[in-house]
């Protein structure tokens, strides 16, 4: 992975890396990427296994994020994106339910299947622990989305309880998984060779 510094003028959009990937760039949001992460967020597939994300999904939604992305400092966030700078999704870091810090993630339909949800979160996995020293790290899946969870576990996340989680799209609880990742676990993986790009 490799950190370079985006020039911008917000300050927020300054301190947020770019963090590159095998196959894959994450920068921070702007603007003007606020029609394609509408188009691909306005999804109810997405929306009903993220926390965050409301159904219908629209521009001002999107202007939103982007907006709170970069001025944020309690969280990272960062755009998906292919090495031609095609948004594909989303992934970040940031303070959870109480202390916890969570990293979460969606990946835009079209682009399931290949194995990007897993290389974008093992990349924000690796600088929220490098850049943030945090002892570990928590996430969630719903119980009703299997490939989020093979996500995580192949991120080296292990499975910690089960219990309710809001849903903004649902505007309601909804079962899911909680995992954990502690730091000793992931620089083993990563002294192992286990983190390679597995699909």
């Amino acid at each position: 992975m490799t950190l370079l510094e985006i020039p911008a003028e917000s300050r927020r959009e300054r301190s947020t890396p770019v963090l590159e990937t095998e196959r894959l760039i994450l920068r921070a949001p702007q603007l003007g990427d606020a029609k394609t992460i509408a188009k691909l967020a306005n999804d109810r597939r997405i929306a009903e296994n993220t926390a965050r994300i409301p159904h219908p999904y629209g521009i001002a939604d999107a202007r939103q994020y982007v907006t709170w992305a970069n001025e944020t400092r309690s969280e990272s966030a960062f755009l998906v994106t292919l090495d031609d700078d095609t948004i594909i999704g989303a992934c970040g870091v940031g303070q959870g339910e109480g202390d916890n810090p969570e990293i979460g993630y969606w990946i835009g339909v079209r682009y399931w299947g290949n194995g990007f949800a897993t290389e974008a979160a093992r990349a924000v996995v690796d600088y929220a622990f490098e850049r943030f020293h945090y002892d570990a790290l928590h996430s969630s899946a719903r119980v009703t989305n299997p490939a989020s969870r093979r996500v995580l576990e192949k991120c080296g996340f292990q499975w910690t309880s089960a219990g309710l989680g809001r849903s903004r799209a649902l505007n309601s609880s909804v079962p899911i998984d909680r995992f954990r990742l502690d730091r000793g676990l992931w620089a083993s993986l990563k002294s192992w060779g286990k983190m390679k790009r597995t699909t």
